[in-house]
Protein backbone atom coordinates (compact mmCIF):
# COMPACT_ATOMS: atom_id res chain seq x y z
CA UNK A 1 0.00 0.00 0.00
CA UNK A 2 2.74 2.46 0.96
CA UNK A 3 4.70 1.51 -2.15
CA UNK A 4 1.66 2.27 -4.29
CA UNK A 5 1.22 5.66 -2.56
CA UNK A 6 4.86 6.54 -3.05
CA UNK A 7 4.66 5.53 -6.70
CA UNK A 8 1.64 7.76 -7.21
CA UNK A 9 2.78 10.60 -4.98
CA UNK A 10 2.75 13.13 -7.82
CA UNK A 11 -0.77 12.16 -8.81
CA UNK A 12 -1.97 12.38 -5.21
CA UNK A 13 -0.12 15.65 -4.68
CA UNK A 14 -1.82 17.19 -7.70
CA UNK A 15 -5.17 15.90 -6.48
CA UNK A 16 -4.63 17.28 -2.97
CA UNK A 17 -3.59 20.67 -4.32
CA UNK A 18 -6.66 20.67 -6.55
CA UNK A 19 -8.94 19.69 -3.65
CA UNK A 20 -7.35 22.36 -1.44
CA UNK A 21 -7.95 25.01 -4.08
CA UNK A 22 -11.55 23.84 -4.51
CA UNK A 23 -12.12 24.01 -0.72
CA UNK A 24 -10.85 27.58 -0.62
CA UNK A 25 -12.96 28.60 -3.64
CA UNK A 26 -16.15 26.88 -2.47
CA UNK A 27 -15.76 28.13 1.10
CA UNK A 28 -15.27 31.68 -0.12
CA UNK A 29 -18.24 31.32 -2.44
CA UNK A 30 -20.45 29.87 0.32
CA UNK A 31 -19.46 32.65 2.70
CA UNK A 32 -20.18 35.28 0.05
CA UNK A 33 -23.55 33.72 -0.79
CA UNK A 34 -24.55 33.50 2.88
CA UNK A 35 -23.49 37.11 3.52
CA UNK A 36 -25.35 38.31 0.42
CA UNK A 37 -28.58 36.43 1.26
CA UNK A 38 -28.37 37.46 4.94
CA UNK A 39 -28.02 41.13 4.02
CA UNK A 40 -30.87 40.96 1.51
CA UNK A 41 -33.14 39.16 4.00
CA UNK A 42 -32.36 41.74 6.66
CA UNK A 43 -33.05 44.62 4.27
CA UNK A 44 -36.29 42.94 3.18
CA UNK A 45 -37.41 42.67 6.82
CA UNK A 46 -36.64 46.34 7.37
CA UNK A 47 -38.61 47.23 4.25
CA UNK A 48 -41.61 45.28 5.56
CA UNK A 49 -41.37 47.20 8.83
CA UNK A 50 -41.46 50.48 6.95
CA UNK A 51 -44.45 49.26 4.93
CA UNK A 52 -46.18 48.30 8.19
CA UNK A 53 -45.52 51.79 9.52
CA UNK A 54 -46.96 53.37 6.39
CA UNK A 55 -49.97 51.05 6.60
CA UNK A 56 -50.53 51.90 10.26
CA UNK A 57 -50.39 55.63 9.52
CA UNK A 58 -52.77 55.33 6.58
CA UNK A 59 -55.30 52.76 7.84
CA UNK A 60 -56.37 54.43 11.10
CA UNK A 61 -60.12 54.97 11.62
CA UNK A 62 -61.63 57.47 14.04
CA UNK A 63 -64.65 56.29 16.02
CA UNK A 64 -67.68 58.56 16.82
CA UNK A 65 -66.38 58.97 20.32
CA UNK A 66 -63.06 60.31 18.96
CA UNK A 67 -61.04 57.20 19.62
CA UNK A 68 -58.75 55.68 16.97
CA UNK A 69 -59.30 52.19 15.60
CA UNK A 70 -57.23 49.97 13.26
CA UNK A 71 -58.11 46.82 11.45
CA UNK A 72 -56.81 43.90 13.47
CA UNK A 73 -56.47 40.68 11.46
CA UNK A 74 -56.47 38.38 14.44
CA UNK A 75 -57.34 35.45 12.29
CA UNK A 76 -53.77 35.41 10.96
CA UNK A 77 -50.85 33.78 12.70
CA UNK A 78 -48.74 35.85 15.01
CA UNK A 79 -46.00 35.93 12.41
CA UNK A 80 -48.16 37.37 9.66
CA UNK A 81 -50.55 39.48 11.78
CA UNK A 82 -49.55 43.10 12.29
CA UNK A 83 -47.92 43.91 15.60
CA UNK A 84 -48.96 47.47 16.35
CA UNK A 85 -48.94 49.71 19.43
CA UNK A 86 -50.15 53.35 19.34
CA UNK A 87 -49.18 55.88 22.00
CA UNK A 88 -50.70 59.28 22.57
CA UNK A 89 -49.88 61.68 25.37
CA UNK A 90 -47.78 59.06 27.12
CA UNK A 91 -50.40 56.32 27.19
CA UNK A 92 -51.39 53.43 24.93
CA UNK A 93 -54.46 54.21 22.86
CA UNK A 94 -54.40 51.08 20.70
CA UNK A 95 -52.71 47.67 20.73
CA UNK A 96 -53.30 44.86 18.23
CA UNK A 97 -54.20 41.37 19.37
CA UNK A 98 -50.73 40.08 18.55
CA UNK A 99 -49.20 42.91 20.60
CA UNK A 100 -51.51 42.01 23.48
CA UNK A 101 -50.36 38.41 23.46
CA UNK A 102 -46.67 39.21 22.93
CA UNK A 103 -45.82 42.41 24.80
CA UNK A 104 -42.34 43.92 24.38
CA UNK A 105 -40.32 44.24 27.58
CA UNK A 106 -38.87 47.62 26.56
CA UNK A 107 -41.91 49.27 24.98
CA UNK A 108 -41.97 52.40 27.13
CA UNK A 109 -38.21 52.93 26.77
CA UNK A 110 -38.50 52.67 23.01
CA UNK A 111 -41.28 55.23 22.93
CA UNK A 112 -39.06 57.81 24.59
CA UNK A 113 -36.46 57.61 21.82
CA UNK A 114 -36.51 60.82 19.79
CA UNK A 115 -35.31 59.64 16.36
CA UNK A 116 -37.07 57.18 14.14
CA UNK A 117 -35.05 54.02 13.72
CA UNK A 118 -35.24 50.21 13.60
CA UNK A 119 -34.03 48.39 16.72
CA UNK A 120 -33.55 44.64 17.31
CA UNK A 121 -35.04 43.47 20.61
CA UNK A 122 -34.33 39.96 21.94
CA UNK A 123 -37.33 37.87 22.91
CA UNK A 124 -37.79 34.51 24.58
CA UNK A 125 -38.23 32.59 21.33
CA UNK A 126 -36.45 34.81 18.79
CA UNK A 127 -35.48 38.43 18.32
CA UNK A 128 -37.85 40.98 16.84
CA UNK A 129 -37.28 44.25 15.07
CA UNK A 130 -39.10 47.36 16.21
CA UNK A 131 -39.75 50.49 14.15
CA UNK A 132 -40.94 53.47 16.25
CA UNK A 133 -41.97 56.77 14.72
CA UNK A 134 -43.98 59.88 15.43
CA UNK A 135 -46.83 60.95 13.12
CA UNK A 136 -50.13 62.83 13.14
CA UNK A 137 -53.47 61.07 12.63
CA UNK A 138 -56.67 63.16 12.42
CA UNK A 139 -54.71 66.15 13.79
CA UNK A 140 -53.67 64.10 16.70
CA UNK A 141 -49.93 63.48 17.42
CA UNK A 142 -49.24 59.80 18.09
CA UNK A 143 -46.29 57.43 18.34
CA UNK A 144 -46.54 54.25 16.28
CA UNK A 145 -44.61 51.08 17.04
CA UNK A 146 -44.60 48.26 14.50
CA UNK A 147 -42.80 44.98 15.07
CA UNK A 148 -41.69 42.11 12.87
CA UNK A 149 -40.25 38.83 14.10
CA UNK A 150 -36.87 37.63 12.77
CA UNK A 151 -37.93 34.00 13.10
CA UNK A 152 -38.79 33.54 9.43
CA UNK A 153 -35.57 35.22 8.30
CA UNK A 154 -33.50 33.15 10.68
CA UNK A 155 -35.16 29.93 9.49
CA UNK A 156 -34.32 30.81 5.90
CA UNK A 157 -30.72 31.60 6.80
CA UNK A 158 -30.46 28.40 8.84
CA UNK A 159 -31.76 26.34 5.93
CA UNK A 160 -29.31 28.09 3.60
CA UNK A 161 -26.39 27.45 5.98
CA UNK A 162 -27.39 23.79 6.29
CA UNK A 163 -27.61 23.49 2.51
CA UNK A 164 -24.17 25.08 2.09
CA UNK A 165 -22.61 22.95 4.83
CA UNK A 166 -23.98 19.77 3.28
CA UNK A 167 -23.19 20.81 -0.26
CA UNK A 168 -19.60 21.86 0.45
CA UNK A 169 -18.31 18.34 1.37
CA UNK A 170 -20.25 16.88 -1.53
CA UNK A 171 -18.76 19.42 -3.93
CA UNK A 172 -15.27 18.81 -2.54
CA UNK A 173 -15.72 15.05 -2.90
CA UNK A 174 -16.88 15.38 -6.49
CA UNK A 175 -14.01 17.80 -7.21
CA UNK A 176 -11.53 15.41 -5.58
CA UNK A 177 -12.65 12.50 -7.74
CA UNK A 178 -12.60 14.71 -10.82
CA UNK A 179 -9.17 16.07 -9.90
CA UNK A 180 -7.77 12.59 -9.40
CA UNK A 181 -9.12 11.43 -12.76
CA UNK A 182 -7.79 14.59 -14.39
CA UNK A 183 -4.34 14.13 -12.81
CA UNK A 184 -4.37 10.47 -13.82
CA UNK A 185 -5.17 11.37 -17.40
CA UNK A 186 -2.61 14.18 -17.46
CA UNK A 187 0.15 11.94 -16.07
CA UNK A 188 -0.72 8.91 -18.18
CA UNK A 189 1.73 9.93 -20.96
CA UNK A 190 4.50 10.21 -18.35
CA UNK A 191 3.72 6.69 -17.11
CA UNK A 192 3.84 5.42 -20.68
CA UNK A 193 7.14 7.22 -21.19
CA UNK A 194 8.50 5.69 -17.96
CA UNK A 195 7.38 2.18 -19.00
CA UNK A 196 8.97 2.66 -22.42
CA UNK A 197 12.15 4.04 -20.86
CA UNK A 198 12.41 1.06 -18.48
CA UNK A 199 12.38 -1.23 -21.50
CA UNK A 200 15.36 0.57 -23.08
CA UNK A 201 18.56 -1.22 -22.12
CA UNK A 202 22.16 -0.94 -23.25
CA UNK A 203 21.33 -3.34 -26.08
CA UNK A 204 18.27 -1.33 -27.17
CA UNK A 205 19.59 2.22 -27.11
CA UNK A 206 18.42 2.72 -30.70
CA UNK A 207 14.80 2.88 -29.48
CA UNK A 208 13.19 6.24 -28.77
CA UNK A 209 10.26 7.48 -26.74
CA UNK A 210 7.09 8.29 -28.71
CA UNK A 211 6.44 12.00 -29.18
CA UNK A 212 2.75 12.68 -29.73
CA UNK A 213 2.95 16.47 -29.69
CA UNK A 214 6.45 17.97 -29.88
CA UNK A 215 5.11 21.44 -28.99
CA UNK A 216 3.69 20.70 -25.53
CA UNK A 217 5.61 20.16 -22.28
CA UNK A 218 5.54 16.36 -22.42
CA UNK A 219 6.58 16.40 -26.06
CA UNK A 220 9.56 18.62 -25.27
CA UNK A 221 10.47 16.33 -22.36
CA UNK A 222 10.34 13.27 -24.62
CA UNK A 223 12.42 15.10 -27.25
CA UNK A 224 15.10 15.98 -24.67
CA UNK A 225 15.09 12.40 -23.41
CA UNK A 226 15.45 11.08 -26.98
CA UNK A 227 18.36 13.45 -27.53
CA UNK A 228 19.99 12.10 -24.38
CA UNK A 229 19.39 8.55 -25.60
CA UNK A 230 21.07 9.47 -28.87
CA UNK A 231 24.13 10.74 -27.03
CA UNK A 232 24.18 7.61 -24.88
CA UNK A 233 23.90 5.41 -27.94
CA UNK A 234 26.77 7.26 -29.57
CA UNK A 235 28.85 6.99 -26.38
CA UNK A 236 28.12 3.27 -26.01
CA UNK A 237 28.96 2.65 -29.66
CA UNK A 238 32.18 4.61 -29.31
CA UNK A 239 33.02 2.80 -26.08
CA UNK A 240 32.44 -0.63 -27.62
CA UNK A 241 34.55 0.28 -30.62
CA UNK A 242 37.20 1.75 -28.37
CA UNK A 243 37.28 -1.38 -26.20
CA UNK A 244 37.50 -3.60 -29.29
CA UNK A 245 40.31 -1.50 -30.74
CA UNK A 246 42.21 -1.45 -27.45
CA UNK A 247 41.92 -5.21 -27.07
CA UNK A 248 43.12 -5.66 -30.63
CA UNK A 249 46.07 -3.30 -30.17
CA UNK A 250 47.10 -4.89 -26.88
CA UNK A 251 46.60 -8.45 -28.09
CA UNK A 252 49.16 -8.12 -30.87
CA UNK A 253 52.22 -7.26 -28.71
CA UNK A 254 51.09 -9.66 -25.98
CA UNK A 255 50.77 -12.47 -28.53
CA UNK A 256 54.20 -11.61 -29.90
CA UNK A 257 55.75 -11.66 -26.42
CA UNK A 258 54.10 -15.00 -25.64
CA UNK A 259 55.15 -16.51 -28.98
CA UNK A 260 58.77 -15.37 -28.59
CA UNK A 261 58.89 -16.69 -25.05
CA UNK A 262 57.39 -20.07 -25.96
CA UNK A 263 59.80 -20.53 -28.85
CA UNK A 264 62.74 -19.64 -26.64
CA UNK A 265 61.71 -22.20 -24.01
CA UNK A 266 61.31 -25.14 -26.36
CA UNK A 267 65.04 -25.94 -26.27
CA UNK A 268 68.22 -24.72 -24.74
CA UNK A 269 69.92 -21.86 -26.55
CA UNK A 270 73.08 -19.87 -26.15
CA UNK A 271 73.31 -16.53 -24.31
CA UNK A 272 73.34 -14.52 -27.52
CA UNK A 273 70.05 -16.06 -28.66
CA UNK A 274 68.48 -15.44 -25.28
CA UNK A 275 69.62 -11.82 -25.39
CA UNK A 276 67.97 -11.46 -28.79
CA UNK A 277 64.74 -13.00 -27.43
CA UNK A 278 64.76 -10.68 -24.42
CA UNK A 279 65.48 -7.68 -26.67
CA UNK A 280 62.52 -8.60 -28.89
CA UNK A 281 60.26 -8.97 -25.85
CA UNK A 282 61.41 -5.61 -24.50
CA UNK A 283 60.55 -3.97 -27.82
CA UNK A 284 57.03 -5.32 -27.59
CA UNK A 285 56.82 -4.18 -23.97
CA UNK A 286 57.87 -0.71 -25.09
CA UNK A 287 55.05 -0.80 -27.64
CA UNK A 288 52.63 -1.77 -24.87
CA UNK A 289 53.88 1.05 -22.67
CA UNK A 290 53.50 3.53 -25.52
CA UNK A 291 49.88 2.62 -26.26
CA UNK A 292 49.02 2.62 -22.53
CA UNK A 293 50.55 6.08 -22.10
CA UNK A 294 48.72 7.37 -25.13
CA UNK A 295 45.43 5.94 -23.89
CA UNK A 296 46.06 7.45 -20.45
CA UNK A 297 46.66 10.84 -22.05
CA UNK A 298 43.40 10.62 -23.99
CA UNK A 299 41.48 9.45 -20.91
CA UNK A 300 42.79 12.33 -18.78
CA UNK A 301 41.94 14.82 -21.48
CA UNK A 302 38.35 13.58 -21.69
CA UNK A 303 37.96 13.69 -17.90
CA UNK A 304 39.33 17.22 -17.77
CA UNK A 305 42.28 16.22 -15.57
CA UNK A 306 44.98 17.51 -17.90
CA UNK A 307 46.25 20.90 -16.81
CA UNK A 308 47.70 23.33 -19.33
CA UNK A 309 50.38 25.91 -18.60
CA UNK A 310 49.76 28.39 -21.40
CA UNK A 311 52.45 30.94 -22.11
CA UNK A 312 54.01 32.71 -25.14
CA UNK A 313 56.06 30.26 -27.23
CA UNK A 314 58.30 30.88 -30.24
CA UNK A 315 56.92 28.62 -32.96
CA UNK A 316 60.03 28.94 -35.10
CA UNK A 317 62.18 27.73 -32.21
CA UNK A 318 59.68 24.94 -31.50
CA UNK A 319 59.75 23.78 -35.13
CA UNK A 320 63.59 23.69 -35.13
CA UNK A 321 63.54 21.67 -31.91
CA UNK A 322 61.22 19.03 -33.40
CA UNK A 323 63.23 18.87 -36.64
CA UNK A 324 66.42 18.31 -34.66
CA UNK A 325 64.76 15.61 -32.57
CA UNK A 326 63.35 13.60 -35.49
CA UNK A 327 65.97 14.25 -38.16
CA UNK A 328 67.62 10.89 -37.43
CA UNK A 329 64.42 9.04 -38.40
CA UNK A 330 64.18 11.05 -41.61
CA UNK A 331 67.83 10.34 -42.48
CA UNK A 332 67.23 6.58 -42.14
CA UNK A 333 64.72 6.86 -45.01
CA UNK A 334 66.81 9.35 -46.98
CA UNK A 335 64.11 11.99 -46.48
CA UNK A 336 64.58 15.75 -46.47
CA UNK A 337 63.27 17.34 -43.22
CA UNK A 338 63.57 21.11 -42.84
CA UNK A 339 61.92 24.25 -41.52
CA UNK A 340 60.64 27.15 -43.62
CA UNK A 341 59.88 30.29 -41.65
CA UNK A 342 58.72 33.47 -43.39
CA UNK A 343 58.43 35.03 -39.95
CA UNK A 344 58.84 34.31 -36.24
CA UNK A 345 55.29 34.24 -34.82
CA UNK A 346 54.61 33.74 -31.14
CA UNK A 347 51.69 31.59 -30.09
CA UNK A 348 49.99 31.42 -26.70
CA UNK A 349 49.79 27.77 -25.61
CA UNK A 350 51.30 25.02 -23.49
CA UNK A 351 54.71 24.31 -25.05
CA UNK A 352 54.88 20.63 -24.04
CA UNK A 353 51.41 19.86 -25.37
CA UNK A 354 52.00 21.64 -28.68
CA UNK A 355 55.44 20.02 -29.00
CA UNK A 356 53.88 16.57 -28.53
CA UNK A 357 51.25 17.37 -31.13
CA UNK A 358 53.87 18.59 -33.63
CA UNK A 359 56.10 15.56 -33.02
CA UNK A 360 53.16 13.23 -33.70
CA UNK A 361 52.44 15.00 -36.98
CA UNK A 362 56.07 14.93 -38.13
CA UNK A 363 56.49 11.30 -37.02
CA UNK A 364 53.44 10.34 -39.11
CA UNK A 365 54.81 12.24 -42.08
CA UNK A 366 58.13 10.37 -41.80
CA UNK A 367 56.34 7.02 -41.54
CA UNK A 368 54.04 7.44 -44.52
CA UNK A 369 56.33 9.40 -46.86
CA UNK A 370 58.33 7.13 -49.21
CA UNK A 371 62.14 7.09 -49.02
CA UNK A 372 63.68 10.15 -50.64
CA UNK A 373 60.57 12.27 -49.97
CA UNK A 374 60.38 15.79 -48.57
CA UNK A 375 58.84 17.01 -45.31
CA UNK A 376 58.61 20.70 -44.56
CA UNK A 377 57.62 22.59 -41.41
CA UNK A 378 56.40 26.02 -42.42
CA UNK A 379 55.89 28.67 -39.71
CA UNK A 380 53.89 31.84 -40.42
CA UNK A 381 51.22 34.04 -38.93
CA UNK A 382 47.80 35.43 -39.84
CA UNK A 383 46.17 38.49 -38.28
CA UNK A 384 44.79 36.35 -35.43
CA UNK A 385 46.70 33.05 -35.42
CA UNK A 386 50.23 31.71 -35.29
CA UNK A 387 50.47 28.78 -37.71
CA UNK A 388 52.71 25.73 -38.13
CA UNK A 389 52.22 23.54 -41.19
CA UNK A 390 53.59 20.02 -41.60
CA UNK A 391 53.66 19.27 -45.34
CA UNK A 392 54.90 16.13 -47.11
CA UNK A 393 54.90 14.87 -50.70
CA UNK A 394 53.77 11.34 -49.86
CA UNK A 395 50.79 9.45 -51.30
CA UNK A 396 48.29 11.47 -49.22
CA UNK A 397 45.06 10.13 -47.73
CA UNK A 398 42.10 8.75 -49.65
CA UNK A 399 39.09 11.12 -49.72
CA UNK A 400 36.79 8.56 -48.09
CA UNK A 401 39.23 8.20 -45.16
CA UNK A 402 39.87 11.90 -44.53
CA UNK A 403 36.79 12.48 -42.35
CA UNK A 404 37.94 9.90 -39.78
CA UNK A 405 41.68 10.44 -39.65
CA UNK A 406 41.39 12.07 -36.20
CA UNK A 407 39.41 9.14 -34.76
CA UNK A 408 41.12 6.87 -32.28
CA UNK A 409 42.85 3.79 -33.68
CA UNK A 410 42.12 4.89 -37.21
CA UNK A 411 45.13 4.32 -39.47
CA UNK A 412 43.87 5.56 -42.80
CA UNK A 413 47.41 6.04 -44.09
CA UNK A 414 48.93 2.92 -42.58
CA UNK A 415 49.43 1.28 -45.94
CA UNK A 416 50.73 4.40 -47.64
CA UNK A 417 54.39 3.67 -47.41
CA UNK A 418 56.47 0.51 -47.46
CA UNK A 419 58.56 1.73 -44.61
CA UNK A 420 55.68 1.99 -42.15
CA UNK A 421 56.84 0.78 -38.77
CA UNK A 422 53.28 0.37 -37.48
CA UNK A 423 51.34 2.47 -35.01
CA UNK A 424 48.23 2.55 -32.92
CA UNK A 425 46.17 5.22 -34.65
CA UNK A 426 46.27 7.49 -31.58
CA UNK A 427 48.85 10.05 -32.69
CA UNK A 428 46.47 12.30 -34.65
CA UNK A 429 43.76 12.04 -31.96
CA UNK A 430 46.22 13.18 -29.30
CA UNK A 431 47.57 15.91 -31.57
CA UNK A 432 44.08 17.28 -32.22
CA UNK A 433 43.19 17.21 -28.52
CA UNK A 434 46.42 18.98 -27.54
CA UNK A 435 45.88 21.78 -30.05
CA UNK A 436 42.19 22.29 -29.23
CA UNK A 437 42.87 22.23 -25.49
CA UNK A 438 45.04 25.31 -26.07
CA UNK A 439 42.31 27.17 -27.93
CA UNK A 440 43.72 26.30 -31.35
CA UNK A 441 42.68 24.25 -34.35
CA UNK A 442 44.22 21.32 -36.25
CA UNK A 443 43.10 20.84 -39.85
CA UNK A 444 44.02 18.53 -42.71
CA UNK A 445 44.39 19.52 -46.37
CA UNK A 446 45.62 17.75 -49.45
CA UNK A 447 49.00 19.11 -50.58
CA UNK A 448 48.84 20.42 -54.15
CA UNK A 449 50.66 17.94 -56.37
CA UNK A 450 50.23 15.07 -53.88
CA UNK A 451 50.85 14.60 -50.20
CA UNK A 452 49.28 15.78 -46.95
CA UNK A 453 49.30 19.08 -45.06
CA UNK A 454 48.41 19.35 -41.37
CA UNK A 455 47.95 22.92 -40.16
CA UNK A 456 48.14 23.90 -36.46
CA UNK A 457 46.62 27.31 -35.71
CA UNK A 458 47.25 28.76 -32.24
CA UNK A 459 46.12 32.02 -30.65
CA UNK A 460 48.58 34.75 -31.63
CA UNK A 461 50.28 36.75 -28.89
CA UNK A 462 52.38 39.91 -28.99
CA UNK A 463 53.52 39.47 -25.39
CA UNK A 464 57.13 38.40 -25.97
CA UNK A 465 59.20 37.68 -22.81
CA UNK A 466 61.62 40.48 -21.78
CA UNK A 467 64.67 38.25 -22.00
CA UNK A 468 63.93 37.72 -25.72
CA UNK A 469 63.84 41.49 -26.24
CA UNK A 470 67.15 41.88 -24.46
CA UNK A 471 68.71 39.02 -26.46
CA UNK A 472 67.62 40.43 -29.81
CA UNK A 473 68.45 44.06 -28.98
Amino acid sequence: MMTSLRRRSLRLSLTMWYVGAIIVVLSSYAFAVYAFVSRNASNALDDRLRDDFQWAAAMADQQPDGTLKWFDGDGFSDENSPWLTVWSNGRIVFRSAVAERNPLPETEALVNLEEQRIIAVPMATSAVRVLKGRTTIYARPVVLQVVRSEASMRRQLRDLALLLLLGLPLGVAVAGVGGYLLARRALAPIERMAAHARAITAERLSERLPVNNPDDELGRLATVFNTTLGRLESSFTHMRRFAADVSHQLRTPLTAIRAVGEVALRERRDARTYRGVISSMLEEIDRLGLVVNQLLTMSRSEMGQSSMSRQPIDLHDLADDVVTQLSVLAEEKQQSLATESPGSPWGFADRLAVRQSLMNLVDNAIKYTPPGGQIRLRVWESPTFAVIEVRDNGPGIAPEAQRRIFDRFDRAGAAAGPGDAGGFGLGLSIAKWAVEANGGELRFEQTPGGGSTFRISLPLTTSVPMEIHRRTA
